[in-house]
């Protein structure tokens, strides 16, 4: 049983992703997909590394870091791959953190301004 090939639209419409956006991930050599001709196929590699992709975008991975991280695997294989994903994730964690108690603390301040002017209106 042959393994199943996705042409460029129909890997645009199962990732919900643009045009552009598989060409521009094609670009930074994150896919690699077969070409025969002008079209472009992929396989089952691409679409485990489309998922990664947008898993890695959906965790706020900037897009040369999960580069890296997949050429990990090419090589060093799986182990140093999954070291390298604790810490990326690990730093990730920590950024998010972060960026959420600044977030906490902007609508804390909003709230106060947004209360202080509505008692000002009564």
């Amino acid at each position: 049983m042959s393994e199943p090939r996705l042409s460029f639209k129909e890997m645009c419409a199962k990732f919900d992703v643009t045009p552009r956006t598989l060409r521009y991930y094609e670009y930074i050599e994150l896919l690699t997909p077969e070409k025969e001709g002008r079209s472009r196929f992929y396989g089952a590699r691409e679409l485990a590394r489309m998922t990664l992709i947008l898993r890695g975008r959906r965790f706020g991975f900037a897009l040369e870091d999960i580069r890296q991280w997949l050429l990990i695997y090419e090589h060093e294989g799986t182990a140093a791959q999954m070291k390298q994903w604790v810490a990326l994730a690990d730093k990730q964690i920590d950024e998010l953190i972060d960026q959420k108690q600044q977030l906490e603390e902007t609508l804390a301040e909003l709230r106060s301004l947004r209360d202080l002017t509505k008692t000002e209106l009564s």
